[in-house]
């Protein structure tokens, strides 16, 4: 990667993690589909759309992230699945709101129209409230867990990494940024709040399911933390150098909206510098666990050299 310290040893190749991704992303995949039935009566079309936002398309980081961790901590493949699902239902709404005229208006995901141009807004902005509510109820039923005390620590990381101490309150940080010069401080918290505190969530809900120590769990969580920085900066770095086809999504909007990013103010060397750091750091963070955590240490290099 680069010289500041060398990659462990115990890290699964490229290959490995190719395919453990694509086994996961088709399992969580099936979760989602079979959670979301979809009725004969005439809230058909709200389905439609849910489906339409969270099937058949994208990296399922999250999904993989709860389904690893989980699997690291010996929990449940099934309580894994649906955990790995509700965090992706989750990031969905989180997309469909995202791309809206009034948010970053958007007109293609994943390669394809967003879900307010496949739909109509008032459609998109109803799926998206939709699918995460159903987040949150897939959490709370016993088939999740049959641990109440567990269900309600998933429920409660998820409130509080995707409400107005996360995600959401990013969002109107970014929002508001918009024009003006942030300071690097102040473009770190943004994505700590809007990118960073679902990924993290997404690594500690494994180790929640899988009743995690203390110790360990502070470990997770600092993996999940540097990861999702990490993630962010090599989207930054994405944004200002690769093709909309590439991406799958309209590539320099970051730039066209006036908006402070790792690249604006580390330059793109700077930034993937910086990303390759924390990919590093995220690495550390999982040596107690030694072998059991290839891919997990693999995912965070696959995080700052993917090209999508």
């Amino acid at each position: 990667m680069n010289a500041l310290t060398p990659m462990p040893a115990d890290i699964a190749t490229p290959e490995a993690l190719r395919a453990s991704l694509a086994e996961t992303a088709a399992a969580v995949e099936s979760a989602i589909d079979s959670l979301l039935i979809r009725p004969t009566g005439a809230e058909a079309i709200l389905f439609d759309a849910m489906r339409y936002a969270s099937l058949g398309g994208g990296k399922r980081l999250r999904g993989y992230l709860a389904v690893q961790v989980a699997a690291l901590f010996g929990a449940d493949r099934n309580a894994a699945l649906r955990t790995a699902a509700s965090v992706e239902m989750l990031h969905a709404y989180s997309l469909v709101h995202d791309d809206l005229p009034s948010m970053d208006d958007d007109d293609l995901r994943r390669g394809q129209p967003s879900t307010h141009r496949k739909f109509d807004e008032a459609t998109a902005i109803l799926a998206g409230d939709a699918l995460q509510t159903s987040a949150f109820e897939i959490l709370a039923a016993p088939a999740t867990h049959p641990d109440a005390t567990i269900r309600a620590n998933l429920v409660l990381a998820l409130a509080q990494a995707s409400g107005a101490n996360g995600m959401v309150g990013g969002q109107v940080i970014d929002m508001q940024g918009e024009g003006k010069s942030l300071g690097l401080d102040q473009v770190r918290r943004l994505h700590a709040l809007k990118t960073g505190a679902l990924l993290r969530y997404a690594a500690i809900s494994g180790a929640i399911l899988g009743n995690a120590s203390p110790e360990d769990t502070a470990r997770i969580a600092a993996y999940g933390r540097d990861l999702g920085t990490a993630f962010q900066i090599a989207d930054d770095v994405l944004d200002a150098t690769a093709s909309a086809e590439e991406l799958g999504k309209t590539a320099g909007k970051d730039l066209a909206a006036g908006k402070s990013t790792y690249v604006s103010l580390l330059g793109i060397e700077g930034a993937t510098r910086e990303a390759k750091r924390l990919c590093q750091e995220a690495c550390a963070h999982l040596e107690a666990f030694g072998p059991s955590a290839a891919h997990l240490k693999a995912l965070a290099l696959f995080v700052v050299e993917r090209r999508n």
